[in-house]
């Protein structure tokens, strides 16, 4: 089995990379080759542009599926894209590993879904959902947000975690990955401090541990539902006999 993990904290001592480095561990330790892409190590650019297409379709005017569609069918997608992609070909399960940042992932991380779901290589009119390029394989988030599990519940402070990490499952879901239910460390905090040190300590080593067995019965996790094609009408929405999964895609009142 292989795992491939995709870190997006800026600091290589931050607790997300002594998360991502605690899954390849314990994921290596059953057995499992584990590769891992460092965003911010690797110095990815999450913005696309003009300048990354070398044989352009149009070089007087850029449009980014165009030019994924052109530079996939050509097979001239950037190098450090396709080798992204060739890692996600060859992984059974991918982790993303993030902060939350202003309720939503690293613009880094966001970069990195536009440029390497690339239009044409990664998803098509026909080839997404249960058609998805990465049909068959798992998908999941390990978040780290930086107050309590009841802030993230139903109408909490910070937001309903369920709804805030939906589009983003929601984008695995749309090329075809099975989305495992995310992981998420709650409480990890920074530079904003709301307990005494022993406390933070504490609850740090934790949510490694819970992280640890989250990962050795990873098999067993349950999936985030998500609707297939055939449930949506020829006019792109759901149609009434499908089930609802989430306040984002419902049936009208």
């Amino acid at each position: 089995m292989r795992a491939h993990i995709v870190l997006a904290h800026p600091e290589p001592a931050s607790y997300n990379a002594h998360l991502a480095a605690t899954a390849q561990r314990v994921l290596a330790e059953q057995g499992w080759t584990v590769t891992v892409s460092d965003l911010y190590a690797m110095g990815f650019d999450p913005c696309e542009a003009a300048r990354h297409f070398v044989h352009p379709n149009d070089p007087n005017r850029f449009d980014a599926q165009s030019e994924q569609r052109h530079a996939s069918a050509n097979h001239t997608l950037p190098n450090h894209v396709a080798d992204e992609i060739a890692r996600l070909d060859q992984s059974d399960l991918v982790i993303l590993q993030y902060p939350m940042w202003w309720h939503m992932p690293p613009a880094i991380l966001k970069g990195w879904f536009d440029r390497v779901f690339a239009y044409g290589e990664i998803y098509t009119s026909r080839m997404r959902f249960e058609n998805g390029r990465f049909k068959g394989k798992r998908a999941m988030l390990s978040v780290t947000v930086g107050t309590s599990e009841a802030t993230y519940a139903y109408n909490g402070r910070s937001g309903d975690i369920d709804l805030m990490l939906w589009p983003v499952n929601f984008n695995l879901a749309y090329v075809g990955f099975d989305v495992v239910k995310p992981f998420v460390a709650y409480g990890v905090e920074s530079g904003i401090r709301y307990s005494d040190p022993e406390t933070i300590e504490a609850r740090l080593r934790d949510i490694v541990v819970d992280w640890s067995r989250a990962l050795q019965t990873i098999g067993e996790r349950p999936n985030v539902p998500f609707n297939r094609m055939a449930e949506w009408g020829e006019d792109g929405r759901i149609i009434s006999t499908a089930p609802s999964y989430s306040p984002f895609m419902r049936h009208q009142p």
